[in-house]
C-alpha cells in the first residue's frame, strides 16, 4: 500500500510541477511527500494531545463550543485507542 501511495505522490507532484519547475524541484517535493507517508505513525498519546490542542484552538476561535469539543474529543479518543 505504501508503494502505491509513494508512486501517487511522485506522479501527482511531477504533474503539478508541470513545465514551470525544474526536475530537481519536482524530485525534492516528491521525496519530502514520500518521507511523510512512510514515516511511522505517532503513538496514541501524542495523537490525542494533538487532537486536544486542535480542538482547544477551535474553541478559542469560536468555531465550536466547549461541549462540542468535549464530545468530539471523546469520540476520537475511542477510535484512536481502539475502543468502540
Amino acid at each position: 500500500m505504501q508503494h502505491k501511495a509513494v508512486r501517487y505522490v511522485v506522479c501527482s507532484t511531477a504533474a503539478a510541477a508541470g513545465g514551470l519547475a525544474t526536475a530537481a524541484t519536482s524530485v525534492a517535493a516528491a521525496t519530502l511527500a514520500a518521507s511523510v507517508i512512510i514515516s511511522p505513525a505517532a503513538d496514541a498519546s501524542s495523537r490525542l494531545d494533538g487532537v486536544h490542542a486542535d480542538l482547544a484552538r477551535a474553541v478559542q476561535l469560536k468555531q465550536i463550543t466547549v461541549e462540542q469539543a468535549a464530545r468530539f474529543e471523546s469520540k476520537l479518543a475511542g477510535r484512536i485507542l481502539g475502543e468502540a
